[in-house]
């Protein structure tokens, strides 16, 4: 069943979401971040069509995972494609990859900032698993990893407001601590982090993720490896105090997306 919200949280959600930093953020970018290492993130890849660009994870050999809202400025399939394998935008390896999208399935009950931002794209064909093309592991049950948990997100998007990540253009990690949903809504001082989602980054600010982020991957270590836990969905302000980091839980939609892809790589 969808999740339907009053229109006064609706409208009190877009009320605290305009006039930030000069217009709306929506769209979190790394803030803070350092440059990651050569194929340190191999599940990372680009989603991108003329007008917008967004993180993903790779998640199977065909399957990418990323956010429902990346689709909204182009309107065909067509026009998508992934990067796959890179590090520096600007200056390309051999282990880089392009791939046409054969498919996009945008979670049924997606609705803008308040319910499942999360979607899947299917590459037109199954790529090769190499040390920079690597699938990440999913959280598959609604168990809470710990709230120290190490845990980072990636991307490659604005390092400040309306300042784009300079050349090369290196993929940037951030270290950012999970914080609950309850006492991220105390934070932000109004119900904004819905079921379905989760919080994580600073509450003194200056540290997030941000514009070009969006659908990355936010992954904790675990006794098994590396396991995605959520994915980049939104934020207020520029790395503002009080304003951390929303994702999509994996948990919560992990059932989906096993049925739509079909045999995943879980984690323990």
């Amino acid at each position: 069943m969808p999740i339907v919200f009053s229109l006064l949280t609706v409208w009190l959600l877009q009320l605290t979401l305009i006039q930030v930093c000069g217009e709306p953020k929506i769209s979190p970018k790394i803030i803070g971040g350092q440059p990651a290492s050569p194929g340190s993130w191999p599940w990372q890849v680009l989603v991108f069509c003329p007008k917008y660009l967004c993180g993903g994870s790779l998640i199977a050999e065909q399957w990418v995972l990323t956010a429902a809202h990346c689709f909204k400025k182009c309107n065909n399939t067509s026009d998508y494609k992934v990067l796959l394998g890179a590090y520096q935008l600007s200056n390309f390896s051999d282990s880089v990859i392009r791939s046409d999208v054969e498919q996009i399935e945008i979670h049924p009950d997606y609705y803008p900032l308040t319910s499942a931002d999360i979607a899947l794209v299917k590459l037109k064909a199954p790529v090769e698993f190499t040390d920079y093309i690597h699938p990440i592991s999913l959280l598959h049950s609604l168990e809470e990893v710990p709230m120290d948990a190490d845990c980072w997100v990636t991307g490659w998007g604005d390092i400040k407001y309306n300042v784009s990540l300079p050349d090369p253009q290196t993929l940037q990690e951030l270290k950012v601590p999970l914080i609950n949903r309850s006492a991220c809504n105390d934070l932000y001082t109004i119900d904004l982090v819905m079921p379905g989602m989760l919080c994580a980054g600073y509450a003194e600010g200056g540290k997030n993720a941000a514009e070009g982020d969006s659908g990355g991957p936010l992954v904790c270590k675990r006794e098994g490896g590396w396991t995605q836990v959520g994915v980049v969905s939104w934020g207020t302000g520029c790395a503002e105090p009080k304003h951390p980091g929303v994702y999509t839980s994996v948990p919560a939609y992990f059932k989906w997306i096993q049925a739509t892809t079909g045999a995943l790589q879980t984690a323990p």
